[in-house]
């Protein structure tokens, strides 16, 4: 009985001393760093954006929008008016168009009163113009976010401003927000970061590459930049790797891009390490066939790979690594089903 106690707190060690070892030498990991969940992100994102005070300055009329001129005490010339594609605006006994697009309601203000003016119409003409309607100034916000929207601007508009308005990140968010410019000029970052350089693309659209993290960490201006209409607002999906069974932390771990590199033992890191009832020799990675058959079954012998006898295994977005212990392999399938639909696991986002 006590020789039996020995072996098995033995083995136990030896997994102890195993995983310390692998923690140790594993560059990837960063101690003192917490995980955070989306629900954390998306507080800090609505928390962010509700703190940030633009400067409430006009934006230009443009094509597609209603607006509505009143004349004082000269009804003949108040009316609503829709700019046409052209970007000009007719009113009855003025000869030719009113160019209004890219004017401020303040600016075109002026502008109609001279030309009444000019035209000898009214002498004294006191014009107001009201924007009843706005579909010139679309931000469009796709990708994984709660939300897919398309926004019309109606002021200056930071990128946590429309973040928050989506309803923050999807929970397979990747790591950066990229921003797409069709017209004008992006800001330049303050550093130089390999992800987030302007790019050209075809049109001569620019897009640049903010990184969530920089965003979220201090809502510095110089990455809550303000958009434009006609910007386009991606979050590009990552993909979940979830780990269950006997780890310390079960859940789900968001890749940072696509194309990350997560590895059976890093899963096992982020989870912080084996149950001691766990049995690392018998861990198994359920995935999902590509082509729609049945689920694959992946066995995974985390003790060889510990001890450098096999190579590690990547992972792959949505694979279940699951690591079973005393209860064997029996809710195997039942775990795996749960967490690809998603149940009460947390999920966590990787710093």
């Amino acid at each position: 009985m006590i020789l039996r106690e020995v072996r098995s707190w033995s083995c136990v060690n030896t997994k102890a001393i195993y995983f310390l070892a692998f923690l140790l030498c594993c560059p990837f990991l960063i101690f003192g760093q917490e995980l955070q969940t989306p629900k954390q992100a998306n507080d800090r994102i609505e928390q962010l954006a509700s703190r940030v005070q633009t400067h409430r300055g006009d934006i230009p009329v443009g094509s597609g929008d209603l607006i509505h001129i009143d004349v004082f005490d000269v009804p003949d010339f108040s009316r609503d008016v829709r700019i046409s594609q052209a970007g000009d605006i007719s009113l009855p006994l003025v000869p030719g168009k009113i160019q209004a697009a890219g004017l401020t309601t303040f600016q075109l203000e002026e502008k109609i009163a001279e030309v009444l003016t000019s035209n000898g119409l009214v002498t004294h003409p006191q014009v107001s113009v009201f924007m009843k309607e706005q579909n010139s100034q679309p931000i469009t916000v796709i990708g994984a976010v709660t939300k897919p929207m398309v926004y019309q601007e109606i002021r200056p508009t930071t990128l946590l401003e429309i973040l928050s308005q989506a309803g923050g990140i999807a929970l397979d968010a990747g790591s950066v927000v990229i921003v797409t410019r069709t017209t004008g000029q992006l800001p330049t970052l303050p550093r130089a970061q390999p992800q987030a350089e302007k790019q050209e693309q075809a049109g001569g659209a620019q897009s640049i590459t903010i990184q969530l993290k920089d965003l979220l960490e201090t809502g510095d201006s110089a990455y809550n930049i303000l958009v434009n209409g006609g910007d386009v607002i991606s979050v590009p999906r990552a993909g979940i790797i979830y780990v269950a069974g006997a780890v310390q932390q079960p859940g789900g771990y968001v890749l940072q891009t696509a194309g990350d590199q997560i590895t059976a033992l890093k899963a096992i890191a982020l989870a912080h390490g084996l149950l001691g009832s766990s049995k690392a020799g018998q861990a198994v990675i359920l995935r999902n066939d590509p082509n729609g058959g049945q689920k694959q079954e992946i066995n995974v012998d985390l003790n060889k790979i510990m001890q450098r006898k096999t190579d590690d295994v990547r992972l792959y977005a949505n694979d279940v690594l699951f690591v079973p212990d005393s209860k064997a392999k029996r809710i195997l399938y039942r775990t795996g089903e749960s967490l690809l639909v998603g149940s009460s696991y947390l999920i966590y986002r990787i710093p």
